[in-house]
């Protein structure tokens, strides 16, 4: 479980105890404070990343979110990277802001941003290869684990929860993403490079490792080997019958016992999770079939995503009496299914921005509808904003993850220029958006300091800037 701190913010500048504060310089007039980390203080400088700041800010007209993109897009090179070498290579370890720990998921998430200009920056490019090299370094570690400390040595706070944790793992809570991130950043990272230094030996065992992960956690054989159990009085932090979860009923579908919020799943077959693992898992056969050269590797990952895919058609689609044909967001294989979606990436709503269903899929767009309107029962509208929210941080509380993955998966002008109006209304004066805030008070927000959600918006308001630059105005 991710810490979390609500931060309830009458100015500008909202202090939290894992936030850096610095001192405030006029930017943008009185209003604008400098919140960005000094050159000195930044852990990783890139040309090409202040070089899109620069254009932004200069042709974009509206000051406050030229600010906001400034301080945002690069706020995971700021403050989260330690990159250097092991054994010759590249070697990156990143934190996800307030917690000294690198998730699989958020490391992966937190420099795909940059990916498109590391082709204009050489130590950039270094930077996300050695990201590439710890995460291979990681899941050979543990794949069941989610994060990892930087230190192999180091025993963490939930070093007593009850499954097979080790010294140098922060977490160990099994999601499926956990392992798909790695293959999204690593293919795309190839096809704009070229490079396969990345994709060795060791590299190819990890592909091996998650397989056999995947095909134990479609529990054919029984439910593997994979328990956890937690003493807490939050049943979203642990699982029933002795870690394993609620039964499933094996179908071809890969049963996750923690969803990306890392809160534990009631249905085990976890939707999202399995059309993004479809998705990556025909992303490593090219990778083998091509780098590797292997037709046995490429043929076998192939069949495992086509048996995915197709079990996915049969028991993850349900009949909605008001939208039609859409998709559950966990089902068990037995004909029970949630309908809802949660904020966090994979989601129902994220799937066309991990490359994972088509836009204009009708069901997707049925579901669409679905999770953006009051038939979600994480979807909440207040005075200050719209948005999906979850359970992980409770009841009334839109996490901009959200409000992000909605501007990035639509087509409609007024939809987009919504959702950067959003951003910038809400983030309470502090210059970055948070992990979530109420939905009538956006000075009631969490996690102050983090740095996915940031380079996410960062993400976001780029890619308008380049596609729909008026929405901007």
């Amino acid at each position: 479980m991710k810490r979390r701190a609500f931060v309830q913010g009458a100015g500008l500048l909202v202090a939290s105890p894992f936030l850096p504060v610095f001192p405030l310089r006029a930017w943008g007039g009185p209003n604008l404070p400098v919140v960005r980390p000094a050159p000195s203080q930044r852990r990783f400088s890139s040309q090409a990343v202040e070089q899109a700041i620069k254009e932004f800010q200069r042709n974009v007209p509206d000051t406050e979110l030229g600010w906001l993109f400034g301080n945002c897009f690069p706020n995971t090179l700021d403050t989260t990277v330690t990159p250097g070498t092991r054994a010759g290579r590249p070697d990156t370890y990143v934190i996800t802001g307030d917690i000294d720990a690198m998730w699989l998921r958020d490391s992966s998430a937190q420099v795909w941003p940059y990916l498109a200009l590391i082709t204009q920056d050489a130590p950039l490019r270094q930077l996300v290869a050695g990201v590439i090299n710890r995460q291979t370094q990681c899941i050979l570690q543990d794949p069941y684990a989610n994060a990892f400390y930087a230190d192999k040595t180091r025993v963490g706070e939930w070093a007593h929860d009850q499954t097979a944790m080790q010294p140098g793992i922060h977490e160990r809570k099994w999601e499926i993403d956990s392992l798909c991130y790695p293959i999204r950043l690593g293919y795309h990272y190839w096809k704009i490079t070229g490079d396969q230094q990345p994709f060795d030996a060791q590299w190819r065992a990890a592909i091996t490792l998650i397989v056999k992960t995947f095909r134990e956690q479609q529990r054919k054989a029984g439910p593997g080997p994979y328990h956890f159990q937690r003493q807490t009085t939050n049943a979203l932090d642990t699982q029933p019958l002795g870690g394993y979860g609620y039964p499933v009923r094996p179908c071809g579908l890969i049963a996750s016992a923690f969803r990306p919020s890392d809160d534990a799943t009631r249905l085990p077959f976890l939707v999202p999770g399995n059309f993004f693992a479809v998705a990556s898992l025909r992303q490593a056969a090219l990778m083998l079939y091509d780098i590797h050269h292997e037709q046995a590797g490429y043929d076998e990952l192939m069949a495992l995503a086509d048996e995915i895919a197709v079990a996915l058609r049969q028991h993850a689609i349900v009949t909605h009496p008001d939208f039609g044909p859409v998709y559950a967001y966990e089902v068990d294989g037995y004909g029970s299914h949630a309908l809802m979606d949660d904020a966090n990436v994979p989601s129902l709503l994220s799937l066309p921005y991990l490359g994972a269903i088509p836009l204009n899929e009708p069901t997707y767009q049925n579901t669409r509808r679905l999770v953006l309107s009051a038939a979600n029962p994480f979807f909440y509208q207040g005075r200050a904003a719209e948005g999906i929210g979850g359970p992980h941080v409770g009841a009334d509380m839109i996490w901009p993850l959200a409000i992000l993955m909605r501007g990035l998966t639509s087509t409609d002008d007024a939809e987009i220029r919504a959702c950067v109006q959003t951003l910038k209304t809400t983030h309470a004066g502090t210059g970055y958006v948070h992990e979530s805030f109420h939905k009538d008070d956006p000075a009631r927000f969490t996690r102050p300091w983090f740095a996915w959600a940031n380079t996410l918006c960062g993400e976001f308001l780029w890619k308008v800037y380049q596609e729909r630059p008026a929405l901007l105005g």
